[in-house]
């Protein structure tokens, strides 16, 4: 069988469990990581992958792992689909997620590639099982709830606020999907908290949650990257209400995520051209194997 060869764009810790679910995964094998350093700088623990600034320096590159800070995407997606490799992201502003979608689906039918975005785990894998609870109450309400925990996306935004040296965003449940973000950060010099903050909260991500911004000597000594989600809907099926469902799980946050993109990754190889999010694709696509073997021992 001839293994998927997949390129990491990033190594930040997207990318580090990227490459360690791309090693324990049966059926790919690594082209290389882009990243900004030099190979000169490779940590040892990519010692026996080549480490290249640019995608088209490595050969045969079937999907590209975008491991990247969200606003980066979708540049760096069009970019790598125009040179006809699969792309895959974890885009992660949700309201953005439609208006990306319709951008990169020209691009993909052009270059005969296939970009999955948004898939983590929320966007993601939590968008299916919310699509799922719908169709089995189509009438009702359904709730998300995170944490409590890091979000990684929250937290890259904060880090590339204008006098913050490190930063860490916590998200608080307060139910009915309802939350609250706790906010550490490390200053630099000469920063004020009240000018951070206000940038803070006047950003996309934080303008509509409660938000609580705290200067703390290190961000190292308060992270803890688990997070977790409570999803439950009640509704009506057919026409019989009281319908109650609930999802939970309690999860390392980066390393999930990097097992979703290698997921869809492999999704991506049997999709037609274009751009789709994961409720589209057939869950079956996402695990390796045929599907007669996965129906036999799943369904």
């Amino acid at each position: 069988m001839k293994k998927i060869r997949a390129a990491v764009v990033g190594y930040g810790n997207i990318g580090h469990y990227s490459v360690q679910a791309l090693e324990a995964a049966p059926d790919f094998e690594i082209a290389g990581i882009v990243r900004r350093q030099s190979a000169q700088d490779k940590p040892a623990e990519l010692a026996a992958y080549e480490v290249v600034k640019d995608i088209k320096e490595l050969k045969d590159v079937d999907v590209a792992i975008l491991a990247l800070p969200t606003r980066l995407c979708p540049e760096a997606a069009k970019e790598i689909l125009a040179l006809g490799i699969n792309t895959v992201d974890s885009f992660d502003i949700h309201t953005s997620i439609l208006d990306y979608r319709t951008q990169l689906m020209p691009v993909c039918k052009a270059n005969n590639a296939v970009s999955v975005i948004s898939a983590g785990w929320d966007p993601g894998s939590d968008s299916i099982v919310r699509v799922l609870m719908q169709s089995l109450a189509p009438k009702g309400l359904s709730y998300t709830n995170f944490g409590p925990g890091m979000s990684m996306g929250h937290s890259v935004c904060v880090r590339g606020k204008k006098g913050v040296k490190n930063a860490l965003s916590v998200t608080i449940p307060l139910g009915e999907g309802i939350h609250r973000r706790m906010v550490y950060v490390e200053l630099e010099d000469g920063a004020t908290l009240e000018e951070v903050t206000k940038e803070i909260k006047a950003d996309p991500y934080f303008a509509n949650d409660e938000t609580h911004v705290f200067a703390v000597p290190s961000v190292d000594d308060v992270r803890d990257m688990g997070h977790g989600v409570n999803l439950v809907r009640k509704g009506v099926s057919g026409k019989t209400p009281n319908q109650r469902m609930e999802f939970n799980m309690s999860i390392n946050n980066p390393a999930l995520t990097g097992q979703v993109l290698i997921n869809v990754a492999r999704a991506s190889m049997r999709l037609q051209p274009g751009c789709y999010t994961m409720p589209e694709i057939p869950v079956i696509d996402m695990l390796p194997g045929d599907r007669e073997s996965i129906i036999s021992t799943l369904v």
